[in-house]
């Protein structure tokens, strides 16, 4: 019987068990070192703001794993070893394998920064995490966050929400403004200050200092300041968890080099998930895509070529969602930061400054390339359609009502955004 050994059990891993289990009766080992069981990384917060459980994170019953005949194991893998085909754990346990899944996620950006390792540095990623936040907490008035990105503000929203004081270090000029445009991210900046967070912009940590029991006290920053916290959180990005892997001949770059089929250089090893980088990169998509839906599609896909059927990944149009505080964020297709030299961006904002979208179109076509959605739930099906068929700008603008997702209970903004952009753009008849 085919042994399949996974490494990891994040959703990319987890998805693929379960796929192929549906398919076939090969033996699967899953190996994790962070928690027996598969959970819902995405929810670590929540359970931190007291909105549920940890055990409310697992979706499966703990003896799921059993009766699909799936073996847990915990531990640490140490080495691959490709021409004996098996893994070392830590504890010098060797498992063998007919075919070798990587799906071990990314871990949290360090730069090297004096104090780093200290007790009260955290990053939010994982189970271990969330423990130690839990545990220093209560004795916590203040809490440094470093990093502008999507962890750093779900971080700070945690922490506000057991009155805990929070210093916000972003180096850019305005939140994630490599990822959005000026209006939106000028709206986000004004909505976190509002939220009593001390948002410090153009401003990079240098080191954080200890107190005498090795724990951080405060941290300076290159203005020169230096800010007293208990807590800092180090959330200036993910990389592939992939260091295990460097003396193994199977390619790396930032992680695991694939082809289309998700096949390292190695016959009979695979990766998936945070830590898959392509060759070649997809459409206009990153190489590595450190993103829950994508982890779960390559699982999906992965499975269909284990059990037999070889199954490119093709992850069609880009989306994501995600919370910046009280503000809901959708996007669909591409919206740069700053638009392309043949692109033209449509941006209205509500007057109450919660709510926006800015759509790109081709300006020689007028071709739709992709919305920014805040405030406002749209639909998934509506813009996929759209961007698959290659609608006019034109045409989304006229059927915002059909992408609205609930409009008999969300007020509908649709005309205030349909006469904006009649007076900013001469409407060609949609077809």
């Amino acid at each position: 019987m085919e042994h399949i050994v996974i490494i990891g059990n994040g959703i990319a891993g987890i998805t693929l068990a379960r796929h192929i289990r549906k398919k076939s009766d090969s033996k699967i080992t899953i190996v994790s070192s962070e928690n027996e069981f598969f959970f819902s990384r995405t929810a670590l917060m929540y359970v931190f703001m007291g909105h549920m459980k940890f055990e409310h994170m697992q979706p499966y019953e703990n003896d799921f794993w059993k009766k699909n005949k799936i073996d847990l194991v915990q531990g640490m893998v140490t080495d691959v070893v490709p021409d004996a085909k098996e893994i070392v754990l830590l504890n010098n346990e060797k498992i063998g394998y007919d075919k070798l899944v990587l799906a071990t996620g990314s871990k949290p950006n360090k730069y090297g920064w004096p104090g780093q390792d200290l007790k009260g540095v955290t990053g939010l990623y994982h189970k271990q995490d969330l423990e130690a936040l839990e545990n220093w907490a209560p004795t916590t008035k203040r809490a440094v966050i470093v990093g502008g990105g999507l962890i750093g503000i779900e971080l700070a929203e945690m922490l506000r929400s057991r009155d805990i004081q929070v210093t916000f270090l972003v180096r850019e000029k305005s939140f994630w403004d490599g990822v959005l445009p000026f209006g939106e991210s000028q709206m986000i900046n004004r909505h976190i200050l509002e939220h009593h967070i001390d948002l410090r912009l153009e401003t990079n940590l240098v080191e954080i200092i200890s107190d005498e029991k090795g724990h951080a006290k405060a941290v300076v920053t290159d203005k020169g300041e230096t800010i007293d916290c208990e807590i800092v959180g180090l959330t200036a990005g993910v990389s592939p968890n992939i260091d295990f892997l460097k003396n193994s001949g199977i390619a790396l770059g930032k992680g695991v080099k694939v082809n289309r089929f998700l096949e390292t250089n190695i016959k009979d090893i695979y990766a998936i998930g945070d830590c898959a980088e392509q060759h070649e990169a997809i459409d206009l998509r990153r190489p590595i895509e450190a993103v829950w839906y994508t982890g779960r599609m390559m699982g999906e896909v992965l499975a269909q070529t284990l059990t037999g059927t070889l199954t490119a990944y093709k992850p069609g149009h880009w989306f994501n969602s995600a919370k910046f505080l009280d503000i809901e964020y959708q996007t669909y297709g591409w919206v740069w930061a700053t638009a392309k030299e043949n692109e033209e961006q449509f941006y209205w904002e509500h007057h109450s400054g919660k709510k926006a979208i800015r759509i790109s179109f081709d300006k020689n076509d007028r071709t739709f390339l992709g919305i920014n959605i805040f405030g406002i739930r749209m639909r998934h099906e509506f813009f996929d359609k759209v961007l698959t068929n290659k609608k006019t700008i034109d045409y989304v603008v006229d059927n915002l009502k059909k992408a609205n997702f609930d409009p008999e209970f969300y007020t509908s903004y649709e005309t205030e955004i349909q006469k904006q952009f009649s007076s900013q753009y001469v409407s060609v008849k949609t077809i």
